[in-house]
């Protein structure tokens, strides 16, 4: 089945269009003047030029496909309201346009943990629980879904609120993680313990094909069809870094720093972007998901719905990912 992708030259939409592409599914991507599109050109991917904010290039992308991947949005800005022009408005239109279409596609949209919000220590986050956003990035992905929802009468649609992805291809977390396993020294903000779910891109991939061919259509009201999913258990910050060591041969040493630095790096992020015009991962709205005590989902769902069943342990999955390609 013909299959598009927004968000196809990013990090999860490349592994996703190669996913795809090895199983047979011709692919077809919205793509932007300025998209790096060579990899998706060498996959075969049919590239359509368009914008999430010029509707007539969304009609023309959507049409004649019959499975919708959205992962187009913004996880990184100058200024914090302009994540709702992207996620929030991006997503409506392209909600919009599936419904305009002649034969509605399947709508899988890519949403975020940070659109649930944290979860407490000790009891991971489920489909049915109160979304509680605590950043503007997480309320913008939360505002996407339901743009989605107010549709999901006219087509069928379902959410996947993947926690951090890793793998290769990866130049956010996994650089960063990379650096820290060279040094065997990490770094925490925070005095506390800090819990995290985790998820390798080809775990993430099948089962975002999973939910395609077999979740439950979104309804206006309820928390059917929406879908966290792991690697199956949520780890500690402390996990976490010996895992990646260990992949490189290190031992790893947590170090852990009172929250009032991550103030003092946000700041300076904030001024590097202020000063060079890019933005920076780091932010004082980041800051407000840093600060929080435990990010982690439940995928059960998932695994009794459609039958997911992630490939990638956490120990399995970094040393995968980390020795997939050298980091600088």
């Amino acid at each position: 089945m013909r299959v598009l992708l927004t968000g196809a030259s990013g990090f999860i939409g490349t592994a996703l269009a190669g996913y795809l592409r090895e199983r047979g599914e011709p692919v077809r991507a919205l793509v932007r003047g300025s998209s790096a599109t060579r990899a998706l050109e060498a996959l075969g991917v049919e590239l359509v030029r368009g914008e999430l904010s010029d509707p007539p290039s969304l009609d023309r992308a959507v049409g004649g496909c019959e499975v919708v991947f959205h992962l187009a949005g913004a996880v990184k800005v100058l200024h914090p309201r302009e994540f709702f022009p992207v996620n929030a408005d991006g997503t409506r239109r392209v909600a919009e346009a599936c419904a305009r279409a002649v034969r509605p596609p399947r709508l899988v949209y890519v949403s975020s943990l940070a659109a649930a919000g944290p979860s407490a220590p000790g009891r991971p986050r489920r489909e049915e629980d109160p979304e509680g956003p605590v950043s503007l990035y997480g309320e913008s992905k939360l505002a996407g879904e339901r743009a989605v929802r107010a549709l999901a009468e006219r087509f069928s649609a379902s959410i996947v609120r993947p926690p951090i992805v890793y793998g290769p291809g990866d130049r956010e977390f996994l650089p960063l993680l990379a650096r820290m396993a060279r040094r065997g020294l990490f770094l925490q903000a925070g005095l506390g313990a800090k819990h995290y779910s985790t998820l390798h891109i080809r775990d993430l991939c099948a089962g975002l094909w999973a939910v395609a061919e077999r979740g439950r259509p979104l309804e206006r009201a309820g928390s059917g069809g929406v879908y966290f999913l792991d690697d199956g258990a949520p780890h500690l910050w402390t996990e976490i870094a010996r895992s990646a060591a260990a992949a490189l041969g290190r031992r790893a040493r947590v170090v852990r720093l009172p929250a009032f630095l991550g103030l003092v790096a946000a700041a300076g992020a904030a001024l590097g972007s202020a000063l060079t015009g890019r933005p920076a991962i780091l932010s004082f709205d980041k800051l407000k998901e840093v600060r929080e005590a435990a990010w982690t989902c439940s995928s059960e769902r998932a695994r009794r719905e459609v039958g997911y069943l992630p490939r990638f342990p956490l120990s399995e999955g970094l040393a995968d990912a980390l020795g997939a390609a050298p980091f600088g």
